[in-house]
């Protein structure tokens, strides 16, 4: 293909411009999130050539779905580019591993080759989009993000261009936490596994989503995984499958597309790519380097007391984070007054200290094989908006753990999209956790809301 592009394995887009320039996101070995998540499909080896053969890769977080250690392997005399996201660990880890790596600048065009350019965009949630211009077409790289604060400026952008496709997740929403239980063992049913279990099409809030972007085309993106340990694989109830994204989708303005794609852009032409699809496997914990009866040692402790502590945030309104490990509790206290409110992580030794050594809860919260037991009061929304957003996007990656980091943490992208437009989506999203907060999302009262949220979402 002389000019155009590709997509395959989970959120990898290969952009060509007289062969390939550009490879996004390649997780093309091994598996993510402690051995939890497979790809769902294969990475053909045309595609697998294109990707290790690209000049440029480009990584939008830290997520093992995106930025994958087993892939790293196959692609170290690769260029590396990334978001300049506040804190730059994605950067620094990179360098300190050998590779040569540049941060984009914000909000700029770079070219990378004659016909192919980039503009990225990082959002406080340590997450970026990437708009790719290929020739006279756009693609919107959107992988996890919704362009936090960069929504009219993404807007003015699509709509100079006739073709443009948004590529982002979509699902159930299975790619998230979602292993919660009471203090009495019953497991708490997360909204993926009841829209599933209803009978709830994907594709209708796949058009809503489309639309507010404005973009002429869907490719379902980022959502391409299996569960395969054995003590997750129980979420594959709720996964989606790449078919189930177009169903009920029905939009006048936007037209979707397959998963796996080839675009020609000078002959206007999509053919589909048809990997096979994994072969079905269950990990056993063993294979996934985890006992869970191995008991927890009080150097881990000391590890995990220092490590919740320093995020200053928690103790605004959280009395105690327990740890079980090897069937035994382990409770750190965290505030002085009392909010009738606790939350027990049950984990297997291995991946929790990992997880705590090296600053990568959300791979834990995300694997969906440790246990989060709710106890006291909780709001509908669980760990968000006080839990998950402070210890594993401000603190793990943005290094923001303390009152006075936050507010120079948000103070700098505030000032990268200017303060009307970050202000104006600051308010879309305190709604929004109001709203998830206080009501089911099954309730008739939710799904009037959730259209309003959009309306105003695709305006911030």
């Amino acid at each position: 293909m002389q000019l155009g592009f590709e997509t395959i394995g989970n959120a990898t887009l290969i952009a060509f411009d007289d062969g390939p320039v550009l490879a996004t996101d390649p997780w093309i070995a091994g598996s993510a999130y402690f051995g939890s998540w497979g790809l769902s499909h294969e990475v053909p080896p045309e595609q697998m050539a294109a990707i290790c053969g690209a000049q440029y890769i480009w990584f939008s977080h830290g997520h093992p779905d995106h930025l994958n250690a087993d892939s790293l392997a196959l692609l170290r005399e690769r260029r590396i580019l990334v978001p300049a996201h506040v804190g730059g660990r994605i950067r620094a880890d990179l360098e300190s591993q050998g590779f040569q790596v540049r941060e984009l600048p914000v909000a700029e065009w770079v070219a990378l080759s004659p016909r192919v350019r980039v503009m990225c965009l990082p959002d406080y949630n340590q997450d970026a989009v990437l708009l790719v211009q290929i020739g006279d077409a756009l693609l919107v790289n959107a992988n996890d993000s919704l362009g936090l604060g960069w929504r009219q400026l993404m807007a003015r952008v699509i709509r100079q261009h006739k073709r443009s496709f948004l590529l982002r997740l979509t699902g159930y929403g299975d790619a998230d936490m979602i292993n919660f239980f009471d203090e009495h063992g019953n497991r708490l049913p997360s909204a993926a596994m009841e829209r599933k279990r209803a009978g709830v099409p994907v594709g209708p809030a796949v058009a809503r989503l489309a639309e507010s972007f404005g973009v002429t085309y869907f490719v379902p993106f980022s959502s391409m995984h299996r569960y395969q340990r054995e003590d997750s694989v129980w979420a594959n109830e709720c996964a989606t499958s790449v078919d189930d994204h177009a169903k009920g989708f029905e939009s006048k303005r936007c037209r979707i597309l397959p998963a796996f794609i080839r675009y020609d852009v000078l002959a206007d032409r999509v053919e589909p790519i048809r990997p096979p699809a994994m072969p079905a496997r269950t990990l056993t914990a063993g294979e996934c380097g985890d006992d869970w009866s191995e008991p927890m040692e009080r150097t881990d402790l000391d590890l995990a007391t220092r490590y919740f502590r320093s995020i200053e945030h928690l103790a605004g309104f959280l009395d105690y984070v327990n740890l079980r490990v090897g069937g035994r509790d382990h409770a750190i206290p965290m505030a002085a007054r009392k909010f009738d409110r606790g939350v027990t992580f049950e984990a297997p030794r291995a991946s929790l200290v990992a997880a705590l050594r090296y600053e990568i809860f959300d791979d834990l919260l995300i694997g969906n094989f440790m246990k989060t037991i709710l106890h006291g009061r909780w709001p509908q929304s669980r760990l968000y908006p006080d839990f998950t957003p402070y210890v594993a996007k401000y603190g793990d990656n943005g290094r923001a753990h303390r009152a006075e980091g936050l507010r120079a943490y948000f103070a700098e992208y505030r000032r990268r999209t200017g303060a009307f437009a970050f202000l104006r989506h600051r308010f879309a999203e305190k709604a929004a956790d109001v709203v998830r907060s206080a009501l089911s999302v099954d309730s008739p009262a939710y799904r009037v809301a959730r259209r309003a949220y959009w309306r105003l979402r695709s305006q911030a």
